[in-house]
């Protein structure tokens, strides 16, 4: 019998990202990947959102760096007992510089299985270091001590490449225990976490119940009685992959269209363990309802938006994000299916009125 494969883990990962140069680190990521776990076939994407991590470094114009800028700065303010002001002053004379690491989501990922969430989900950071600035911004002076320590003027600029000092640097990202996630596993664990969470409450939702004063007098329905299938809830995230699986968007991965942004902490004592979908390709303009649109013209919006996407059904896991695609249009159609007006294949058909019945998005 064959061995399962290993799957990818965050000790390991982190020992091939350091080792990627960063000269080549774009094309030797997958590579490298692919070598370390031979039986997994990795794909790579892309999101576009800016971000910066907390790191500065404080650096002479010919690039010789003095060191982090917040341990620098804060001897720095000792040398004149704490005052910013005395600070900026005659830090504004000098040519320091600082830099910053921006950085992007990427996201690679390889199926494990031939089910739709049967997926192993790598979250990493592209990161670029940046000369963004004169060491103190010269034409304002400083309010406090944090605005030289912590200073986020520069950001608003966009940076020419000739300021382009290190990386691509790729690192593990993903926020509260999302890095390295076997997708199928975390449904089943956001499964569990949400009945446990549920089960745990049955003592005092059993006492609880629903006083509605009428003419009659007072009457009370006990809760479970009112919400019988609270027990059975499903979670959305479970939803979202339980909808791909039976709509026609089933033939094509998830990982072809859409990251998850994966959480996973405790808060107050609270499991909290979830995802936000995000559209590696999202449609170049929003579909929004207007009061003239019939569900006629809706049907042909949709069409041409899973067209653009190219993903059959594409449009209701847009609108399941809650961005791109009106819920409200969804509605509609739901409508128009349940009066015979328009027509979807059958197991869009089910999925859309499932949806409409009980409605979720992210």
């Amino acid at each position: 019998m064959t061995a399962p494969a290993r799957l990818p883990d965050a000790a390991s990962l982190e020992i091939i990202l350091a080792g990627l140069d960063q000269a080549s680190a774009d094309a030797d990521l997958i590579p490298a990947l692919a070598a370390a776990f031979p039986a997994f076939e990795f794909s790579f994407a892309r999101i576009d959102d800016d971000y910066w991590r907390d790191t500065r470094s404080v650096i002479r114009p010919d690039g010789t760096r003095l060191g982090e800028l917040r341990p620098w700065m804060t001897a720095e303010l000792a040398k004149d007992n704490g005052d910013a002001t005395a600070v900026w002053k005659r830090l504004r004379e000098t040519d320091l510089q600082i830099t910053e690491w921006r950085g992007t989501s990427a996201f690679v990922s390889a199926p494990t299985g031939p089910g739709v969430a049967d997926y192993v989900q790598i979250a990493l950071g592209r990161e670029l270091e940046w000369r963004a600035g004169p060491i103190v911004n010269r034409d304002y002076r400083p309010w406090g001590e944090e605005e030289l320590l912590d200073p986020s003027w520069p950001r608003t600029d966009q940076l020419p490449d000739s300021d382009l000092l290190a990386g691509p640097v790729y690192c593990l990202r993903g926020r509260a225990g999302g890095a390295v996630v076997h997708v199928r596993s975390f449904l089943d664990r956001c499964g569990r976490i949400e009945r446990d969470k549920r089960e745990a409450k049955r003592p005092e939702l059993e006492r609880r119940v629903i006083r509605e004063v009428g003419p009659g007098g007072t009457h009370e329905t006990p809760f479970l009685a009112a919400v019988p299938d609270h027990f059975d809830f499903v979670p959305r995230e479970l939803r979202f992959f339980q909808d791909w699986e039976e709509s026609s968007a089933r033939p094509q991965r998830v990982f072809a269209h859409w990251a998850l942004d994966i959480r996973d902490y405790t808060h107050k004592g609270e499991r909290e363990v979830g995802f936000i979908p995000r559209p590696l390709q999202p449609p170049k303009e929003r579909l929004l309802m207007t009061p003239e649109a019939s569900v006629h013209l809706l049907m042909d919006r949709i069409e041409a938006v899973d067209r653009e996407v190219g993903l059959p059904f594409g449009w209701f896991f847009l609108m399941t994000h809650g961005h791109w695609v009106d819920p409200d249009i969804g509605m509609a159609i739901a409508q128009g299916l349940k009066a015979q007006r328009v027509r979807l294949p059958d197991p869009d058909a089910r999925v859309l009125l499932r949806w409409a019945d009980r409605s979720y998005s992210f």
